[in-house]
């Protein structure tokens, strides 16, 4: 597909979903609902995620909001929630992050609210997310980087096809200065011709 000279130009999609959730862009409006999926998830996530002590006011959370949407108009980078289509609750987030957009290459990062793990949902999203990525972005790579001991996050990958190409050891440092190991999954077309 032939896309327009000018990035902030590319089409987007205003919402991608199921029959049980949602994906769509963030708006300004979501500020409380990110917030209170933040501080229900605070001690959660805290050992995989570096914002996890960020967040502390809605104002906040508003202040980043508006920056992921900046992203988002610049296609710099694509924050979005994951929604459930019944009740309207956040589950947690998605981000599609730009790598490469002269070849395809994206990487792709999430989080759900401890109150939401165990549905699928997060796979659900992400399966929706990666077929966007390869039939309307031209993608032929999209990656998957997570804590070597973040076992649901691992998981979600291999159920979505990712293949694990690598460990990166001792590599960075968590959110309590602890070093820690990265693992990469890729998933590039071919992988999806043999799926």
């Amino acid at each position: 597909m032939s896309q327009p000279s000018y990035r902030s130009l590319w089409p987007l999609f205003a919402e991608l979903h199921d029959e049980r959730i949602s994906v769509r862009s963030y708006q300004e409006s979501d500020a409380q609902a990110v917030y209170e999926a933040i501080s229900e998830s605070r001690d959660h996530i805290r050992p995989w995620m570096e914002f996890a002590d960020r967040h502390q006011t809605v104002e906040e959370t508003r202040d980043w909001l508006n920056a992921a949407r900046a992203e988002w108009i610049l296609r710099s980078g694509m924050t979005m929630g994951i929604w459930d289509r019944v009740t309207g609750r956040l589950l947690g987030t998605l981000s599609l992050h730009p790598r490469d957009w002269e070849i395809g290459y994206f990487e792709i990062g999430y989080w759900l609210r401890v109150s939401a793990e165990g549905h699928g949902y997060l796979t659900a999203a992400a399966r929706l997310v990666v077929e966007y990525a390869f039939t309307r972005l031209n993608a032929q790579r999209l990656e998957i980087r997570c804590d070597a001991n973040n076992l649901r996050s691992a998981a979600v990958a291999r159920r979505l096809g990712f293949v694990q190409e690598g460990c990166l050891r001792n590599d960075s440092a968590t959110p309590d200065g602890s070093v820690r190991s990265t693992l990469i999954f890729g998933l590039i077309l071919a992988d999806r011709a043999n799926m």
